[in-house]
């Protein structure tokens, strides 16, 4: 055999290899050879839907009793607290109008790198002219657009077939054409309202209360869980996010630690493993209020990721 041909054969072989190797991707190959699920983490950039947005695997919430328990920690706090975050990889951050800590966000994230970051907010009611009570929202923030913009808190029953809900809608539609937003949905905390969210057209994004213990909750014949004396089965619930990611849409499961009721470490985890083990859920949002939080609810999510896998 001539060196030339000899080459040839290398390269083949070489080329070959490398094919079969990125075959098996998102696969990892061992160092004995054999194919490998690449670990997951609580803090993997994850597409949201069809939306093509990404996101952290795990958000931030700031909007604890609508942001009371973060505003009591003072500003300086708040902003390590994001700072803290965003070092450890979480880049989705959840806010909204009507959180005592929304006047403090710009600043929490003028330092933070535009681009890699994924930020939801939401927007209360029914302003007179919803259009500019997002661009307002955007200015707040002192940012040039808002990932995911949602109706907030959402009880009323058929609520997308009403004129003045579909005025709002249409302001979203609006905002969303002008690039000031770049995917719209909404929060309901009830499950007749979850239920018509599902079946409406306008939404790109759903962010849904879910934990295996049925605390705060939607409900069925117009329970809010709003307190912590409610109790409701979470099945219903993952049926709609069912639907919702088979017409592929962004899933993002809130009231993980329900709604900070779950203080024991056994009840975060089961809740943390039960939203780790759906596939139809992208994304979880927390609200955490320490950096020993923060950590906490990383290494359980890595851990609940691992034992899915």
């Amino acid at each position: 055999m001539s060196h030339d041909e000899l080459s040839r054969r290398r390269f083949l072989q070489t080329s070959a290899a490398f094919a079969g190797t990125a075959a098996i991707s998102p696969w990892l190959l061992s160092s004995t050879g054999a194919a490998e699920v690449a670990k997951r983490t609580a803090v993997d950039q994850v597409t949201l839907g069809s939306t093509g947005l990404k996101l952290s695997r795990l958000g931030m919430g700031t909007g604890s009793e609508n942001g009371r328990t973060l505003k009591a920690l003072g500003k300086d706090v708040f902003l390590k607290l994001i700072r803290h975050a965003y070092d450890k990889g979480i880049t989705y951050f959840d806010v909204c109008d009507r959180y005592e800590t929304m006047e403090w966000m710009s600043d929490a994230l003028k330092d933070l790198p535009r681009e890699k970051l994924f930020i939801q907010s939401k927007i209360t009611g029914q302003p007179n002219d919803v259009l500019a009570a997002i661009d307002a929202e955007r200015k707040r923030l002192n940012i040039d657009y808002i990932d995911s913009m949602l109706i907030h808190s959402q009880t009323t029953a058929g609520w997308t077939g009403i004129d003045s809900w579909k005025r709002v809608m249409d302001g979203f539609n609006q905002a969303k054409d002008k690039k000031l937003i770049r995917a719209k949905g909404s929060s309901c905390h009830n499950l007749p309202a979850l239920t018509d969210a599902v079946k409406s057209d306008f939404h790109d994004v759903h962010l849904v209360r879910v934990n295996p213990q049925g605390k705060y909750v939607d409900g069925p014949n117009g329970g809010n869980g709003y307190t912590a004396a409610d109790t409701f089965p979470v099945d219903p619930v993952m049926a709609e996010i069912k639907t919702i990611k088979a017409k592929g849409r962004g899933v993002i499961g809130m009231k993980i630690l329900g709604n900070g009721l779950f203080t024991a470490a056994e009840d975060r985890d089961k809740s943390i493993r039960f939203a780790m083990s759906c596939k139809d859920i992208d994304a979880v949002v927390m609200g955490l209020k320490t950096t020993d939080e923060i950590d906490e609810a990383i290494d359980r999510i890595n851990s609940a990721l691992a034992a899915a896998s």
